[in-house]
């Protein structure tokens, strides 16, 4: 009967030790949620006005020297809003000339006496200023007059202008065959050009997007200079655009 008893006790014992094993791993399985992957998160684009006019100022790096109409960075920025705001109307002018320096773009501007109705304007100007031999002190006279001329444009708001250094062209083919000196000589110049500038513009509060150093890449990289072997080319000028795109979303934007 003892074993009779002792079997009966082994028989209840082994059946609780089961329910609480199969209650425990119920348990744990409960609580590890099923894996799933979190939805995909899309950032919304801020809505802006169904109608944006564009005034780009400067010079042969503004109009787009030996690259195809399309290719400069006015036409590659408005092509890239476009597809960004595909509702969005966008209309465009420039004015620029190659050779232009600040005095010739003073006047080009007083000329077309444009309209002050500008959502944007972009300023690049001063790489002639230099190559011309010009004082410096032209471009210091020049440059708040320019910029000043911008903002009244960009239907007074400086918060509408965007500033964009100049390139060195000393790292571009033609400059090859000048002597390291005046190739050190024209890159301290533009540098005093740029850093005037982006000062300048620091103290009016007014954006200044600095492209120079994808230009100094122009020797090492080849596709960044036109076929001219002295301006920037097309994959140059979207490099400019992919640079100060995000600060023309937040003037488009504001």
């Amino acid at each position: 009967m003892k074993t009779h008893f002792k079997q009966i006790v082994i028989v209840i014992l082994s059946i609780f030790l089961l329910s609480c094993s199969s209650e425990q791993a119920g348990s744990e399985n409960a609580s590890v949620p099923p894996t799933t992957l979190p939805p995909a998160t899309e950032i919304p684009t801020t809505p802006i006005a169904s109608s944006i006019n564009y005034l780009a100022l400067g010079d042969s790096y503004t109009i787009g020297q030996s690259v195809c109409e399309t290719c400069r960075y006015p036409e590659q920025l408005k092509s890239s809003l476009k597809t960004i705001y595909p509702e969005t109307t966008f209309s465009l002018k420039i004015i620029a000339q190659t050779g232009w320096a600040t005095r010739d773009l003073i006047a080009a501007i007083n000329t077309q006496n444009p309209d002050s109705n500008y959502d944007l304007v972009t300023l690049l100007i001063g790489v002639n200023n230099q190559y011309q031999h010009q004082d410096f002190s032209v471009y210091e006279k020049d440059f708040p007059l320019l910029l000043d001329k911008a903002i009244t444009l960009a239907k007074g708001d400086k918060k509408n202008v965007i500033v964009l250094s100049i390139p060195d062209y000393v790292y571009t083919p033609f400059a090859t065959n000048y002597t390291d000196e005046n190739r050190m000589k024209i890159s301290n110049e533009i540098n005093q050009y740029n850093t005037f500038a982006e000062n300048y513009c620091i103290s009016k509060n007014v954006v200044f997007v600095s492209i120079t150093d994808i230009t100094k890449q122009g020797l090492n990289t080849p596709s960044l200079v036109a076929s001219d072997g002295l301006h920037p080319s097309e994959t140059a000028y979207k490099m400019f655009v992919e640079r100060m795109f995000p600060k023309v979303k937040m003037v488009l934007q504001d």
